[in-house]
């Protein structure tokens, strides 16, 4: 009989809502084009990151908010530093 074994995927928190992101930059006292207009970029630039990983665009918003861009976006970190594990089969 072949011994199963089940591997323990960790739960990863979801990424932020890109409503939730644009809402913190504003308490924070940014807006999008304000930011963006802040690091010489245009503002569809930024945009891109509540879409779509763009880590450089991702690191401005995370530093606008006082944060790591892994605390906004865990599972693309997740993702981005997966290093798959080989296991040996048992007998």
């Amino acid at each position: 009989m072949k011994k199963i074994t089940a591997t323990v995927q960790p739960v990863v928190p979801e990424d932020w809502h890109r409503a939730d992101i644009i809402a913190a930059l504003k308490k924070a006292g940014w807006s999008v084009r304000s930011l963006a207009a802040e690091v010489k970029v245009h503002p569809t630039t930024l945009y891109g990151a509540l879409v779509r990983p763009y880590p450089k665009s991702e690191r401005v918003i995370a530093q606008a908010l006082g944060l790591k861009p892994e605390d906004i976006w865990p599972q693309r970190y997740a993702a981005r530093n997966h290093k798959p594990v080989l296991s040996q089969a048992v007998a």
